[in-house]
């Protein structure tokens, strides 16, 4: 179970505020996400919000609902249903019995327009969007009323009525509720509650042509679920009035108390974008391959690259809870990451740059298993064995021909140990026409064996990894960089303008066998490397045909 957030802050507060007057008895929540897109990393954050203070409140009756806002048939659709069911449930959270569908509530929205009209309080209107945008007014000006605004009640219904029953066509006609088009907030301007929709709905079929807005079917979705804490983006801020209209004017449906919105600061991080319209776009322009490629902030695609529901959830209790919008830094995200897999993740040995040592005076056609632990700080993690041979790949970074005096890794006549294995000394090397050096030779002393009892007492400065030419199997390695190549890309309409075209690159590495026993989604720290997660798609156990290893995040820079 997931530990909730126990930080103090002004949701907590006022939550206990409403506990303790007894204006709130319980304390229900809900995530409310429209099957429109995959979940992203800001949704971690509303997600860590509303399932842990439920959690947090569990004495108080404490529960958080999971419901689809799915009222826009034009968008939504199963596969982003089911990517959000699986998504949620991956970070730990369990919604129980509590799964709901604003599309579940059609036939209550419906009685609640009727009802408005009824009150005087809502209106069809059939001016066009381009007449409706232009008499909303601007921040410094009020808006007009509409030519339709005074219609009857009795020719109201008439026209909702014949809305529902598929007599216009889109677009044709709107229901507005009738509030004031004079109010210094533009939500408040007559905002429409309906809308008309000839297209098929994902759960509800063609039974309904007109669909609620999201403002006026969110709250009374609220209500009808008995939240007592909707919580949600501080963009969402200027629409409380509106929240708080709409369930004000429906008393005889939801007595007080209603549901109190309470909004805080999105997650922002630099570097990424959040918005899925402008996802999409990235999508459809084959600038990544789909909402779970390992570049995008989606949750699928921080998972597919080897992020951690442990990595996500330390990194929402880091930044907190705040009301005002801010940008982290992407950094804080990948030490989280760092933090969990330095604990968890097993270790390996990979060779990204290879060249060859040959140890002149080991045995030809012999080996000799050295053991080697899984995970340095942890003996409960246990061993593996490696081969050790005549001839071993080593990282070409780890030899100099010219060395300055700080190298202290493998060069002429000097020693280093390799690493789990002998001391070895460099004696020459061997270069191909072009003046490339195309094997290193080396002697080893037989008495350095790490971890021996009889072990020479020599020490030296360098320390290399390596792995020998009997086990070293082909892999792919993708490192991935931002994104964007600019710190706030939400700024730019044209998102295309700063995209990264370097964000992607591949490598192909040498491995150790044990990866052969890897899953999808397994993650290693490749020694001296950085932390990698087998690909779920295109690695195949038990083969290294096309076996992929996402890079998920460096190594801390020791400079």
């Amino acid at each position: 179970m997931k530990q909730p957030p126990s930080a103090s802050n002004f949701i907590r507060q006022i939550i206990e505020a409403d506990l303790k007057s007894g204006y709130k008895t319980s304390v229900v929540t809900r995530f409310p996400p429209e099957p429109n897109g995959y979940l992203h990393i800001g949704h971690a954050k509303s997600i860590q919000i509303n399932f842990g203070y439920a959690q947090d409140y569990k004495n108080f009756g404490g529960k958080c609902h999971l419901r689809f806002d799915d009222t826009n048939p034009s968008t939504e659709n199963r596969e982003y249903e089911q990517a959000i069911i699986e998504v949620v449930s991956w970070l730990g959270w369990d919604w129980g019995e509590h799964l709901y569908y604003a599309s579940s509530y059609f036939d209550n929205f419906y009685q609640c327009a009727l009802s408005l009209i009824n009150k005087g309080l809502a209106y069809v209107d059939n001016q066009s969007a381009i007449e409706i945008k232009l008499s909303r007014g601007s921040l410094t000006e009020p808006g007009k009323n509409s030519p339709n605004r005074n219609r009857s009640i009795e020719e109201n219904l008439d026209l909702f009525t014949k809305m529902k029953a598929g007599e216009f066509a889109d677009g044709e006609m709107i229901l507005r509720a009738k509030i004031d088009m004079a109010s210094p907030n533009i939500n408040m301007r007559d905002p429409a509650i309906y809308r008309i929709r000839h297209q098929h709905h994902f759960r509800s079929g063609d039974k309904w042509c007109i669909y609620p807005t999201y403002d006026f079917a969110h709250c009374i979705s609220d209500a009808i679920e008995g939240i007592t804490h909707s919580i949600c983006t501080l963009e969402f801020e200027d629409h409380r009035p509106l929240y708080e209209w709409v369930l004000n004017n429906l008393l005889e449906i939801f007595p007080k108390p209603h549901p109190q919105q309470i909004e805080f600061a999105r997650l922002k991080i630099n570097h990424t974008i959040t918005s899925k319209r402008k996802l999409l776009s990235i999508i459809n322009e084959k600038k990544v391959d789909g909402w779970d490629d390992p570049r995008m902030p989606t949750i699928n695609g921080l998972r597919r690259r080897g992020y951690t529901p442990n990595a996500i959830t330390k990194f929402c209790e880091r930044i907190g809870v705040a009301k005002a919008d801010s940008a982290i830094d992407i950094s804080v995200l990948e030490d989280c990451l760092r933090e969990d897999l330095n604990q968890n993740a097993l270790r390996r040995i990979a060779i990204v740059n290879p060249i060859m040592l040959i140890i002149e005076n080991y045995p030809e056609d012999y080996s000799e298993e050295i053991e080697i632990p899984n995970h340095p700080q942890k003996p409960e993690f246990g061993k593996r064995k490696l081969n050790f041979s005549k001839k071993l790949w080593i990282e070409a970074d780890d030899f100099q021909e010219f060395p300055d005096q700080k190298f202290h890794r493998l060069k002429i006549d000097g020693e280093v140990r390799l690493r789990y294995g002998y001391i070895v000394k460099c004696t020459k090397t061997e270069k191909d026409d072009g003046g490339k050096i195309k094997y290193i030779y080396a002697q080893y002393d037989r008495d350095t064996k790490s971890g021996e009892v009889n072990t020479k007492p020599k020490k030296v400065k360098g320390n290399i990894h390596w792995l020998s030419d009997i086990d070293a199997k082909p892999a792919i390695a993708r490192y991935y960089d931002n994104l964007f190549s600019v710190a706030d890309p939400e700024k730019y309409e044209n998102i295309f303008e700063v995209i990264n075209n370097n964000s992607l690159s591949t490598k192909k590495i040498l491995v150790e066998p044990m990866l052969y026993q890897c899953r999808a989604e397994d993650k290693f720290q490749f020694e001296r490397l950085g932390y990698f997660c087998a690909d779920r798609f295109e690695y195949h156990p038990g083969s290294f045909e096309g076996a992929v290893f996402n890079l998920a995040v460096k190594l801390r820079s020791r400079y």
